[in-house]
């Protein structure tokens, strides 16, 4: 069997160049681009910045690296690099809060549709524990219930004695008759 048509095991990169982790890169690029989004950087370069054109135009031109003669070329380059840089960064860093989000959206969509399935789920025993108790006898049914027996019981006793009462016992029989 040739080695092309092995698909037992994955076949080597075909990349020439340097290996890296996106993680460690992804996650380096975000701590740039969130340094980068700050005041503080911003202060910080506003202020090297001027700096910069106050020594090149105030000092004496032999001092001078950057000469405003020649329109300040090293610190347009250098912004130049900086922006050619923070805008890949940047779009990156987006690119992986993106993922996150969608990652977080479809956890709280799942956790949404367990806790919509455990409501259902509760609601209905909660309504056959209610029609349950429906059919159960309360105290106060159980009394009620009670006291017409005790009603239909004395009732009966009253017509067993009458009918008792009324009716000839054996010694009101005569023998012989």
């Amino acid at each position: 069997m040739k080695r092309r048509e092995d698909l037992s095991t994955p076949r080597a990169s075909r990349r020439v160049g340097v290996q890296y982790d996106p993680d460690a890169f992804g996650a380096f690029s975000e701590s740039i681009a969130s340094f980068l989004g700050t005041a503080r950087f911003l202060v910080w370069q506003s202020g090297v910045i001027v700096l910069w054109i106050a020594y090149n135009t105030l000092a004496p031109d032999q001092y001078q690296f950057d000469p405003w003669s020649r329109g300040l070329v090293l610190l347009t380059l250098l912004l130049s690099v900086q922006a050619s840089y923070a805008a890949p960064l940047i779009l990156l860093s987006q690119n992986r809060q993106e993922q996150r989000d969608r990652e977080t959206s479809v956890t709280d969509r799942d956790v949404a549709e367990n806790t919509q399935a455990q409501t259902e789920f509760l609601a209905r025993e909660i309504a056959s524990v209610r029609h349950a108790l429906s059919d159960m006898v309360t105290g106060e049914t159980f009394e009620e219930r009670l006291d017409k027996l005790t009603e239909v019981i004395e009732r009966l006793s009253v017509q067993v004695d009458g009918l008792t009462a009324s009716s000839p016992t054996s010694d009101d029989i005569e023998p012989g008759i």
